[in-house]
């Protein structure tokens, strides 16, 4: 972003007490807490081509929001702290990126503080990721005597002076070149060497029909905060990330560079301007290109609606813009018909495949603190419950809505959003549960069973009903007892 000039200085995440946070964390909740909790849209232009960021949460708990976005995108970038290595929250978006064969690029960042070794971390990556690491660039020195880095591939030394803020590029004959030891020192010049010597004889050398097909990675080293090593990342991710790729749906492949117009809808976002209380969808285009005004078919209701507004973003900015094409990220406004993984096109009826859903792992009766901000309340939930992260129940027995999330802070950011986008202040109390099922089958048996189970059944918001078993015992008791019926981890 930096790059692309839509900010003035590259930082990190800071929390409230600096005022100062990353322009694709817009939310309150994400400047207080210093965390993402949702998929932010940023449209920059870098060198001549366009870039269509989703900024994507990193934290566990918002994980279904990432998988989401992941459907949006043809290549991912991959943050690796140099000082934690692979997290936990990394392993699961591989297992995605693997699923969908989307070609990543790693970049480790944080080399300016005292971290992991770097042949470790490859070692890591090869390991716990299981993608072929193939180091573009490597560092010289870490932490406090980080010296720079030194790129493979045109035989350059990019240097590090943190103090003074100077970085130059310095044409180099070679690894073995002289001057890198005057600059660096021959202690860590023969480090850097034992490592050169390592990544450029032992590892594969980069083949892009590897990388494309998701199982090989370059990988850059550099400091984020420090705007240090990024240029060398993005120059060659504009060269080698894949163009608009062809999409399935459950009828044929779409290709991007069919005539007519094609899109679906991975995200949705309530109340990105508080002031209009706005609702926008959030458009991968797949082939064709459209205009403001345009009328599209929209597949799931069979209905002809016309794209009066279509935006380009800057995390919560927006900015009308008159023609779209396959590749694009745009937004329109939703008024309320719009689902997760709608689908749109010029006449044709198919839908795009492989957008993911969730079984909530964890659960909670909502209850209202002022009975008299009932309807914002409920307004508040229906609205955010179709953004994706959230989802809604009403109880057999009770009057209280539950809602399930994949992650426990979730129920936080949930808290906060309806106390201060609609005003609702609310109380959550747990439900301790094993995990939810979705019962199908005959109606008549499905009313025997919720007799049965009453106190443990809920129905979604499409009326399927759902049983919130307590444990384990309970469950594997009511599949032996209903085989007629179908016990699904997932809805649908």
């Amino acid at each position: 972003m930096w790059y692309g000039k839509v900010i003035r200085e590259a930082g990190h995440v800071r929390a409230k007490a600096n005022k100062s946070y990353t322009v694709s964390d817009w939310m309150k909740i994400e400047q207080q807490r210093g965390i993402s909790v949702s998929s932010s849209v940023l449209n920059f232009p870098f060198e001549g081509c366009y870039f269509n960021l989703v900024d994507t949460p990193g934290h566990q708990d918002f994980c279904e929001d990432t998988y989401r976005a992941l459907t949006a995108v043809d290549a991912a970038l991959v943050l690796i702290d140099s000082v934690n290595g692979v997290e936990r929250q990394t392993i699961k978006l591989m297992e995605v990126c693997r699923m969908r064969h989307t070609p990543i690029i790693t970049f480790i960042n944080k080399m300016d503080l005292d971290g992991r070794d770097v042949l470790e971390l490859l070692d890591e990556i090869e390991k716990i990721l299981q993608i072929q690491a193939c180091p573009f660039t490597l560092p010289i020195g870490y932490g406090k005597l980080f010296k720079g880095i030194y790129s493979i591939a045109d035989n350059t030394f990019h240097t590090f002076n943190k103090e003074e803020g100077k970085q130059e590029i310095l044409q180099m004959s070679g690894a073995d070149d002289p001057k890198l030891t005057e600059l660096c020192g021959e202690e860590y010049i023969k480090e850097f060497k034992n490592r050169y010597d390592m990544v450029t004889q032992a590892m594969e050398p980069f083949n892009k029909e590897e990388y494309l097909a998701g199982k090989q990675c370059p990988v850059f080293f550099g400091s984020a905060v420090n705007n240090f090593g990024v240029r060398q990342l993005l120059n060659t991710f504009a060269s080698i990330a894949p163009p608009p790729t062809p999409r399935e749906s459950d009828v044929r492949t779409v290709v991007p560079t069919e005539d007519k117009f094609s899109a679906f809808v991975f995200k949705i976002q309530a109340n990105m301007d508080p002031r209009h209380r706005d609702r926008t969808a959030f458009l991968r285009i797949c082939s064709g290109s459209f205009e403001r005004g345009n009328k599209v078919w929209h597949c799931r209701t069979g209905r002809e609606i016309r794209l009066a507004a279509p935006t380009s973003f800057l995390a919560q900015d927006k900015e009308v813009i008159d023609k779209a094409y396959a590749g694009d990220i745009v937004g329109i406004n939703d008024p309320g018909i719009f689902n997760i993984g709608d689908t749109l096109t010029e006449g044709e009826k198919f839908k795009f495949s492989g957008i993911p859903d969730f079984a909530p792992e964890f659960f909670a009766r909502v209850t209202l603190m002022n009975p008299l901000k009932s309807k914002q309340m409920t307004k508040g939930l229906l609205q955010l419950s179709e953004e994706g992260a959230t989802q809604l129940y009403t109880s057999l027995t009770s009057a209280l809505p539950i809602i399930g999330v994949v992650g426990e802070l979730q129920f936080d950011v949930l808290t906060h959003r309806l106390e201060n986008e609609y005003g609702a202040e609310v109380r959550l109390d747990k439900i301790p549960s094993f995990g939810a099922r979705w019962i199908y089958g005959e109606q008549k048996k499905q009313d025997e069973f919720s007799k049965e189970y009453r106190g443990d059944c809920m129905h979604d918001k499409k009326g399927n009903l759902v049983c919130l078993f307590p444990n384990e015992y309970r469950l594997n008791l009511a599949v032996k007892n209903y085989p007629e019926l179908e016990f699904k981890a997932v809805s649908g």
